[in-house]
């Protein structure tokens, strides 16, 4: 049984291309994401082809945000495909919704609380409140917990701040921006190697080009496992 804490990014253009490196990975990997970039190249499609025929774990990375009758039917369409984590916004309103629209079944509501890609110059640029990022990241990962999300999406940094929260007890801790040591760093900001996010209080890691974009995929994926096993 491989190890599920490892959840690929397939950000790929197509299903085809999605499907290629299911097959490259193969037994190695159990977990992938599926996001808004493959939305038009099939995204749901592939979801669903994975999940159902292959036995894969699907997180399905949408990020939905808008008003809460809209985010509650989004979440409904999405939960009858049996995936197993859907993102939204780390919003009160959103979260509510989204809770509303899973019932009756076993998908994850996780909260985004701040973009890895973002730093405190971004949040500026936003009129996003004052504080650094780590603060404002733990306060909303405490109030999206607290509003019913199954668990939120947080950089590596941030994780052990979140775990500590009395609202995380028994909540998922999910993080991108991990990167393996000497790999590059892309447009991640807030970034940490993928044993050092599960020592933190991570429960899972999402690696994304370090890994498709390898010249040998499957051996990028084991080694990062096996980082994660010692």
């Amino acid at each position: 049984m491989s190890d599920d804490r490892l959840i690929v990014a397939m950000d790929v253009p197509n299903v085809l291309d999605g499907l290629e490196l299911a097959k490259t990975l193969g037994d190695s990997v159990s977990f992938y994401k599926i996001g808004l970039g493959m939305l038009t190249g099939g995204g749901l499609a592939l979801a669903n082809e994975l999940k159902q025929e292959h036995g894969k774990r699907i997180f399905l990375d949408m990020k939905f945000f808008d008003i809460g009758a809209t985010v509650e039917a989004a979440v409904r369409g999405v939960a009858q495909f049996d995936l197993d984590f859907l993102t939204v916004h780390g919003d009160p309103h959103v979260v509510r919704a989204a809770r509303e629209g899973a019932a009756g079944s076993d998908m994850k509501i996780l909260a985004v609380t701040i973009l890895t890609s973002l730093d405190r110059t971004d949040l500026d640029a936003s009129c996003i409140k004052a504080g650094t990022v780590a603060d404002l990241v733990q306060e909303r990962a405490g109030i999206a917990l607290s509003n019913g999300a199954d668990g939120v999406i947080a950089s590596p940094q941030e994780a052990a701040l979140i775990r500590a929260l009395p609202e995380a007890e028994g909540k998922l801790i999910v993080t991108p921006g991990v990167r393996p040591a000497g790999a590059a760093l892309g447009d991640q900001k807030r970034v940490m190697t993928p044993a050092l996010a599960i020592a933190n209080g991570a429960d899972h890691v999402v690696v994304g080009r370090p890994i498709w974009q390898a010249e040998n995929p499957k051996a990028a994926a084991q080694s990062i496992l096996a980082e994660l096993s010692q």
